[in-house]
């Protein structure tokens, strides 16, 4: 949006109007006020209308106030010089049902004030005129707020990048023709945006006066100067407060003309975002940071401190997860399984905000993995289905309390190969926490197929009893005396079976391991079987 544009930003500008309008209207003289802002189109047959007229009206009037003695030329050029001193862009003279023609008296007055003026045909009515102009006002302001909503989305963007004033600075004098300066509480520049035109800050020394009423003062304010230099004969400053009015900063804004109503919106927005800023990370949330610090400071609380000491700390916990001292918390662990890891350049800001958001936790952090959260939440299947439709698997811990959290985290990060693999979430509370529960279907075939891959490649009906032979010898831990009565076989005819196993698989199977893995892996074959 270019600064000429911007400046018209919901009004219309009278050769604007004009060119909407049917060409029979005809200019007696032109003032030079086509490019003056109009705010309205009025009928009035007042002798003297200007108190009711704002300024940038286009004057509409069938020659009423001059039958008689008002059309003296006294009367008449009185008339035209209050128009002009209520800086009324034009006059309408209408044709009939009193005049044939614009007087001539009127025309003369009208020169010698230079008052735009219009002769309208009978052919068109006051009020087509009117209705021309409020289509034309509310085209253009749809078209504004447009504008005003694709700023604010540039604004927002620019305060989730990982430079946020910076952004938010160099996205505001895009949109409105102004240098800006972001000021700290000590009085030094934060960060700085040039206009579109090129003018830059004046010197930080001039400005100290507006500085120091800016962050001495109270309350909300605006502090103005100007200065002998291009871009500064305007110059503006905005406090940027606290929740409790203590003064943060300050941002100062340059330029040559005064904004328009649609830019001072633009502006109070970036005031806002600002503030914002500076609010979230200087007061915020109290509970977080004092928590963090105390854990950073005194990690062994946890394990040897007081009761006194641990409900700090508890409280200091529900008040980051919206809940009571006695409230259960989980350790959620999330997983992207679409798009691994953060992209290369890309602040995860936003989607901190978001796990925030969805966990109703400020207790999240970014890992290499995806991102770790404390809740209070259960998790149950609606949370669970929202996340999983933005592409990422949760391991979810049991529930647990403050001293426990470390565990709990431990367990939870256990299970998130199982995730990783599987591509489902997975419930530390409906886990099986055996060597078959932790490993995981999936791994747990990988290794069936592995380990015993040389039997599993026979014919069923061999490689079946081959298999139920080792699953019942393994069962009577290596009995053979054992092994055949539950087999229902020989003895020798166990060891000889073992013997051919032993061969196939190459494996020694006196070892323990070996047949503890054996064993792990005999969990799996029907899954193993079954894909076959």
């Amino acid at each position: 949006m270019s600064s000429e544009a911007a400046g018209r930003l919901s009004f219309v500008t009278l050769q604007q109007f004009l060119d909407q309008l049917p060409p029979v209207l005809k200019m007696l003289h032109d003032g030079g006020s086509g490019g003056r802002l109009l705010r309205w189109v009025e009928p009035s047959e007042l002798e003297d209308p200007t108190p009711y007229l704002p300024e940038g009206e286009f004057l509409l009037t069938a020659g009423l106030p001059f039958l008689g003695d008002g059309g003296s030329p006294t009367r008449v050029d009185a008339y035209v010089r209050r128009l002009v001193e209520a800086k009324v862009a034009a006059l309408g003279f209408g044709i009939r049902p009193y005049f044939d023609a614009v007087p001539g008296v009127v025309q003369d007055a009208c020169r010698r004030h230079n008052l735009t003026l219009f002769e309208v045909p009978e052919s068109l009515p006051f009020a087509a005129i009117g209705l021309e102009f409020s289509q034309l006002l509310e085209t253009d302001n749809a078209r504004v707020f447009r504008q005003l909503a694709e700023t604010n989305r540039q604004l927002m963007r620019a305060v989730l990048s990982p430079r946020p004033e910076h952004e938010l600075l160099a996205a505001l004098v895009q949109r409105v023709p102004v240098w800006a300066v972001m000021v700290g509480a000590d009085g030094r520049i934060r960060a700085r945006g040039a206009s579109a035109g090129g003018s830059t800050a004046v010197e930080l020394s001039l400005l100290e006066p507006m500085l120091e009423r800016l962050l001495t003062g109270r309350g909300p304010r605006v502090e103005m100067d100007g200065f002998d230099q291009p871009g500064s004969a305007l110059v503006v400053g905005h406090p940027l407060r606290s929740t409790k009015d203590a003064n943060l900063g300050a941002l100062i804004l340059g330029s040559d003309v005064p904004l328009s109503p649609a830019q001072n919106n633009v502006v109070q927005t970036a005031v806002g975002l600002l503030e914002l800023l500076l609010r979230q990370r200087t007061s915020g949330s109290l509970a977080p940071s004092q928590l963090a610090t105390a854990i950073l400071l005194h990690p062994e609380s946890l394990r040897t401190g007081g009761t006194r000491q641990l409900n700090g700390l508890k409280d200091l916990l529900a008040q980051s997860l919206s809940s009571t001292r006695s409230a259960p918390m989980r350790v959620v662990q999330g997983i992207n399984v679409e798009a691994p890891g953060w992209p290369a350049g890309d602040s995860p800001v936003r989607e901190l905000l978001q796990w925030r958001r969805m966990f109703d936790s400020k207790l999240v952090e970014i890992t290499d993995y995806g991102f770790a959260a404390v809740t209070r939440l259960k998790v149950d299947d609606a949370l669970l289905a929202d996340v999983e439709k933005l592409g990422w698997r949760l391991v979810v811990s049991e529930p647990t309390e403050l001293t426990a959290l470390p565990a709990a985290y431990q367990r939870a990060t256990s299970l998130r190969s199982q995730v990783q693999r599987s591509g489902r979430s997975i419930r530390a509370d409906e886990v099986s926490w055996s060597v078959t529960g932790l490993l995981g279907r999936e791994a747990g075939s990988l290794l069936a197929g592995r380990l015993l891959g040389p039997v599993l490649a026979l014919e069923p009906d061999r490689r079946d009893p081959l298999l139920a032979v080792l699953r019942g010898w393994l069962g009577e831990n290596g009995s053979w005396d054992g092994s055949a009565k539950t087999l229902g076989l020989h003895r020798n005819s166990v060891r000889r079976q073992i013997g051919v196993l032993g061969e196939l698989l190459g494996m020694d199977l006196n070892r323990a391991q070996v047949r503890a893995e054996l064993w792990i892996a005999l969990q799996y074959v029907e899954e193993v079987t079954a894909a076959d």
